[in-house]
């Protein structure tokens, strides 16, 4: 049982550090646009680093260098009068994982589809529906927004192995956003938290072990700077506690994450329809789990009128 705990740790932080959901860096992820705005945007992010156990475990070495491609789609609309948008995301993962358990060396490689996100996100204050000859008129002063996003179970996953790219249970996260802008600068902070549904067959071996997760409580932050109209920089920020995991009904307190992440990102216009976004983040303290560098690049093509 000891060792099954062990190697069910490594996969929750070593394999499954590729969700990183309590370490999301999204500068302006409240910004308001024009009734029926749609984009298309592809990324891809590479993940390299190791994972910190403590010395709770008999293990050293932890890594883990991976690839993620991700395509989504983003539509803003009307909900009751005020400016919303919805958001879905598929996201393929390709990567090696390895690590020393009691001095043997492990390694592993998996291909395949992670987890499905679908978000859905609303203005409060600030920021009413409107249609484009009116948005091209106003300007950005304090917004304050409400999402929610949802990690659905539809990533690759066999209970017959102890490493898969899905997390096999549901995940939400609600999370209050603000934003206020001051001339060029933009001050973005959001407040949230991630609630987990149970993991029924996290290892279909000869003692099955249920898996369950305490909430995570994230806080986020962003300061922007529009050097000119779709072309601006942000220096980017979090923090999150919380995720005491328990195996079969064993709670190990010493699992609870508190961590932080800083790193910056930079987006630049290339047509009319067209923009890249540049982002880089690594952990400025992790005192539990998986701690990796991450660089992205994404290409959105965005356009307006109703998806046909």
């Amino acid at each position: 049982m000891r060792v099954r705990f062990v190697l069910a740790l490594i996969v929750l932080f070593v394999a499954g550090g590729a969700q990183v959901s309590a370490q999301d860096l999204a500068p302006r992820a409240y910004v308001v646009t024009p009734l029926h705005w749609n984009a298309v945007t592809l990324t891809y992010s590479f993940f390299d680093g190791g994972v910190n156990f403590n010395g709770t475990i008999p293990v050293t070495g932890a890594t883990g260098a991976y690839h993620v491609s991700i395509i989504s789609y983003y539509h803003s609309m009307s909900f009751f009068g005020r400016s919303a948008n919805i958001t879905a995301a598929l996201p393929y993962g390709v990567g090696t994982f390895q690590g020393n358990v009691a001095g043997q060396h492990m390694a592993i490689y998996r291909s395949g589809l992670l987890d499905s996100t679908y978000r859905f996100s609303v203005n409060l204050i600030g920021g009413p529906a409107m249609q484009p000859k009116e948005w091209v008129n106003w300007k950005q002063k304090r917004l304050l927004g409400l999402s929610l996003k949802v990690l659905a179970p539809t990533g690759q996953y066999s209970s017959a192995k102890l490493v898969n790219w899905g997390a096999h249970r549901w995940a939400f996260k609600p999370e209050l956003g603000y934003s206020e802008s001051w001339g060029h600068w933009v001050l973005d902070g959001y407040a949230g938290a991630w609630f987990y549904t149970t993991n029924s067959a996290f290892y279909d071996g000869p003692i099955s072990m249920p898996q369950n997760q305490a909430p995570i409580i994230s806080l986020e932050g962003h300061l922007s700077y529009d050097v000119e109209p779709r072309l601006w920089l942000s220096l980017d920020g979090n923090f999150w506690r919380g995720g005491i995991t328990s195996l079969s009904g064993i709670q190990n307190l010493q699992t609870k994450q508190t961590g932080s992440r800083i790193g910056g990102t930079l987006s630049f216009p290339i047509s009319k329809h067209q923009s890249i976004k540049v982002s880089y983040s690594n952990g400025t303290y992790i005192s539990f789990g998986g701690n990796y560098q991450n660089v992205s690049v994404a290409w959105q093509y965005s356009w307006l009128g109703r998806p046909n």
